[in-house]
């Protein structure tokens, strides 16, 4: 028997996404970069949540994936913020970053992430001449607005990725 965690269907203030829908998401993000006609030399996600998107964007358009690792929602399962961490060294087999860079999350929540992590490049990377933002999810309550969103949440509700069931869960539970 399967002891994954049962979630509600539906909780006010949270907002569920399958895998269907999540994969149907990054691929309309994909599509609407891609319908701008901004070029860009590589992907630069932030794991956790921008490795799968960074990934598929990596793929399709046939450029370099960087990845930073930054964090503040560590305690309580991934669900509380805590002090946002950004990692010292960007992992890529391309070298340095360089050039128009293409930053990926899953989401924009308080945007101090997204802030944080493009002063950090524009500090450490002085070879990066550009950066633009993706993500699938755009909070009404961030500080900034990114560059490329699927979609706008007026009512910021927590979002319930799929992939977030394995957060309160160990190997013992699969």
């Amino acid at each position: 028997m399967n002891d994954l965690p049962v979630v509600p269907a539906y909780q006010a203030g949270h907002r569920r996404v399958s895998w269907d829908d999540y994969h149907r998401a990054i691929e309309s993000l994909v599509k609407i970069v891609h319908q701008s006609g901004w070029q860009f030399d590589q992907v630069l996600c932030l794991a956790r949540g921008g490795l799968r998107p960074g990934d598929v964007f990596s793929r399709l358009f046939k450029v370099p994936l960087a990845i930073l690792s930054a964090s503040s929602y560590r305690e309580a399962a991934g669900t509380q913020r805590g002090e946002l961490e950004i990692s010292n060294s960007i992992t890529s087999t391309a070298g340095s970053l360089a050039g128009r860079i293409l930053l990926i999350d899953d989401l924009v929540d308080s945007g101090v992430t997204l802030q944080r992590v493009q002063e950090h490049l524009r500090i450490r990377f002085p070879d990066v001449t550009e950066v633009r933002s993706a993500v699938i999810w755009y909070k009404a309550c961030s500080v900034m607005r990114p560059d490329f969103f699927v979609e706008y949440l007026p009512d910021n509700p927590w979002i319930h990725q799929p992939f977030e069931i394995y957060d309160d869960m160990s190997v013992d539970r699969l």
